[in-house]
């Protein structure tokens, strides 16, 4: 059986044929996925010290002091064994303080402390900037419809 030779010759990015995956959603999602984690890393988690999930959950008990811990998971769709160590750490580094409920001790409910806040307030402007670099090519609108479909995405997962 005779080898099929394979061309030495690079090919140019253009010439390389991608059809298939021009379609795919999850292909794009992968890479725009990997576009934003890499300049969160740069922007955000050098600066501030807070992977993504750690500003979601400063930001879901900022605007929700009192929330349990159960209903922060359910939130932001996250098993409740992952967020145990998630929550264990934001308390430790002081960022997060956990009191039992009031009418139902065996709740316990979060409350941002007041560097939990700073720390959040760091981000939050570092996520804006963030953002802003890197979805300048896009309308508030297109944003909006972005932010839309994607959400339309994540919640048909969920049903």
């Amino acid at each position: 059986m005779e080898a099929h030779s394979v061309a030495t010759e690079p090919r140019r990015a253009d010439e390389i044929d991608t059809s298939f995956l021009d379609g795919v959603v999850g292909y794009w999602l992968r890479r725009a996925s990997h576009v934003i984690a890499t300049d969160y890393l740069a922007r955000v988690k050098e600066t501030a010290g807070l992977r993504s999930v750690q500003v979601s959950i400063l930001a879901v008990v900022g605007a929700n002091p009192g929330i349990s811990q159960t209903q922060l998971g359910r939130s932001l769709g996250v098993q409740r064994a992952n967020m145990v160590p998630l929550l264990a750490s934001l308390i430790e580094d002081g960022l997060l303080r956990r009191e039992p409920s009031d009418e139902d001790k065996r709740v316990l409910e979060l409350y941002p402390t007041s560097a939990g806040e700073a720390k959040l307030h760091v981000a939050k402007a570092l996520i804006d900037e963030h953002e802003n670099a890197l979805l300048a090519a896009l309308t508030a609108q297109e944003r909006r419809t972005v932010i839309q479909l994607l959400a339309k995405i994540a919640d048909a997962g969920t049903e």
